[in-house]
């Protein structure tokens, strides 16, 4: 019996590929036991998520089993799978998996969410009946590695990105994003991320502003918070505990002189302002104000940047471990 993988991912294919070959998250167990139905595929897992699909099988002949899993998945769309599939074997399949529950083949260097997406497909897979000792033995395996490394190494400290070094300051300033009011000036893609980040750490309130009202109104439905006129956000200023700014305007739209107007209201409590827009939309000088700390997409780059390269120094450390867990 031999091991193979077959798959794409987000480094192999784009996402429109992506989307005609992903499977839905709660049919992973069932389409796991599909494949086992097929001439020579024993055993069987199936992994999708945003950024990849992969099938782990165990087959009698390593090259039959591979055309004809090949043959399935492509489901008519042969050219597509032929430039975008890769086929994994034996150890290089062993070592894959492995990788990956460790955080080394995401688009994010050792994120963490993958470890719990690969459990989970193999729990859907080994509940439907797809998986006997091979899979079994070999999941259980990548499992242990993954916790291992994630241990004894440093491959996920630190934020990555520049929406999550944001949320990790804010959370130094604050201690805690619960109850906090967050104000967006501006609809950008970059903010609302950064918006959503401070959500799900525990902020409550949401205000969203952007000379195109509309828009405004849109994306303050889509993350439960409100909206407020481009004319009239600086009273906002009263109550907010973080600012994302990302505009397309020429020069700064708060400026210091606007948050000065306002610190008696606001009983000089601490005001975090993320600047993620160029050309700067925020007044360099606000960030000398007492109880202001003002980062702007080049102190956010650079604090991502640092991160990102502990992480790639770490990776060596997590090969090795890996390749000592592979004997």
């Amino acid at each position: 019996m031999e091991l193979i993988c077959i798959g794409l991912n987000h480094e192999t294919a784009p996402v429109e590929v992506r989307e005609h070959f992903a499977v839905p998250a709660e049919s992973q167990g069932e389409r796991a036991r599909q494949l086992i139905e097929l001439d020579s595929i024993g055993e069987s897992v199936v992994l999708s998520t945003c950024n990849r699909m992969e099938v782990y099988v165990v087959v009698e002949d390593g090259r039959q089993g591979a055309e004809s899993l090949k043959h399935h998945l492509a489901c008519g769309r042969e050219e597509e799978a032929r430039q975008h599939l890769y086929l994994k074997e034996g150890d290089d399949a062993r070592r894959h998996l492995f990788r990956l529950v460790c955080g080394l083949d995401s688009m994010v260097l050792g994120e963490t969410e993958i470890f719990g997406q690969v459990k989970q497909a193999y729990k859907q897979s080994h509940e439907a009946g797809a998986t006997k000792g091979t899979l079994n033995k070999l999941f259980q395996k990548s499992f242990a590695v993954g916790k291992k490394v994630r241990t004894h190494t440093r491959i996920q400290v630190g934020p990555t990105s520049v929406g999550s070094v944001a949320v990790d300051l804010a959370e130094k300033i604050f201690g805690a994003l619960k109850g906090c009011h967050v104000m967006i000036i501006g609809a950008g893609e970059t903010s609302r991320k950064v918006a959503m980040s401070m959500l799900s750490r525990g902020a409550k309130d949401l205000t969203v502003t952007n000379r195109s009202e509309q828009r405004a109104i849109d994306l303050a439905a889509e993350l439960n918070g409100k909206s407020v006129p481009f004319t009239d956000w600086e009273n906002t200023l009263i109550d907010a505990d973080v600012v994302v700014s990302s505009t397309g305007a020429t020069e700064p739209v708060l400026r210091a002189s606007q948050i000065e107007a306002v610190r008696k209201k606001r009983k000089y409590k601490p005001l975090f302002l993320i600047d993620i827009a160029v050309p700067r939309d925020i007044e360099s000088a606000a960030g000398e104000i007492e109880e202001v700390y003002l980062y702007d997409m080049d102190m956010l780059q650079k604090l991502a940047g640092d991160a990102r390269a502990s992480r790639q120094q770490q990776v060596q450390v997590c090969e090795q471990m890996i390749e000592q867990e592979m004997q």
